[in-house]
């Protein structure tokens, strides 16, 4: 459905980035560009979206060409088929929830509007201008906008990355029953692992500006994997010495949790510091957590 070969050179904080991408994504699939910061994800969405111009490829989205730098082809994005939902929500504040929604549709559809309102919860809240509205409920407005045009190409740059976990969740939800339900191809940037697996098929990690790996999130997160022991990423909270040990505050996720140190791995170490906490030997019990009510 959409085959794209693009390639950009980009000034990133770390120096010269050449990014070049060239991948095939299958119609009605939701695919995820992960990898960390400066690798060129949003870079990839706003080449797509028309919005920053490559300096040399193609894009082929249903045979329709929407850009060819050899045949100096640049269909402006008002001319592509794409919704595009920032991290930033990027409402018109002076427009009701029905209004910024039926404002993205090409004809006054109202039974149009009236159903993506109801998809997206927002029914009860359509006469509500954003200012009123919480970060979660200004995030589905700004979906059921982006889907207003019935897109071919649905763009999501870490659209719930601002979010708290609760409504985090409850977003990925939402957007996983607009994508079924209306049939789109979704491109989602992410970097939150546990969302990437919830939400996608199929998964483009890109390292420096190249797709280095491919496939399912089980086939890229979890092949390479050594059994029986952790690693995980943490913030230092504080650090205070107890007689002859140093006990380390550390941020995990949403959970606060305090390990012993030696004088050797709190040397130089400081609050707000992040660090890696490895296990070797790590046999874990998994207990499943009553839903909250």
């Amino acid at each position: 459905m959409i085959d794209f070969a693009v390639n950009k050179s980009l000034q990133s904080a770390s120096g010269r980035l050449d990014l070049v991408v060239d991948a095939v994504i299958e119609e009605g699939s939701l695919v995820t560009f992960f990898g960390a910061s400066g690798a060129g994800k949003t870079t990839v969405l706003r080449m797509l979206a028309g919005l920053t111009e490559p300096d040399s490829g193609r894009i082929m989205v249903n045979g329709e060409t929407w850009f060819d730098a050899q045949k100096r082809i640049d269909l402006p994005p008002q001319k592509r088929a794409i919704g595009f939902v920032f991290q930033d929500y990027a409402l018109f504040p002076n427009l009701t929830v029905r209004e910024n929604v039926a404002y993205a549709t090409t004809t006054s559809d109202s039974a149009w509007v009236d159903d993506l309102l109801e998809l997206a919860g927002l029914t009860a809240l359509q006469q509500r201008l954003p200012g009123t509205l919480s970060g979660g409920q200004k995030q589905r407005v700004a979906l059921a906008r982006a889907v207003a045009r019935r897109p071919k190409l649905l763009l999501l740059d870490e659209p719930l990355s601002a979010l708290d976990a609760a409504m985090r969740s409850q977003l990925q939800d939402d957007l996983l029953r607009l994508h079924q339900h209306l049939g789109l191809t979704t491109l989602l940037v992410s970097h939150d692992i546990g969302e990437v697996f919830k939400l996608s098929q199929r998964v483009l990690k890109l390292e420096n500006g190249r797709i280095v790996e491919t496939g399912t999130p089980s086939e890229v997160f979890l092949q390479h994997r050594v059994a029986g022991k952790l690693n995980v990423h943490a913030q230092v909270l504080a650090i205070r010495h107890e007689e002859v040990v140093h006990i380390v505050s550390l941020l995990i996720g949403q959970d606060i949790v305090e390990v012993i140190a030696s004088d050797d791995e709190v040397d130089g170490l400081h609050e707000g510091d992040f660090v890696s906490v490895s296990a070797k030997a790590f046999s874990p019990l998994l207990f499943r957590q009553k839903a909250a009510r």
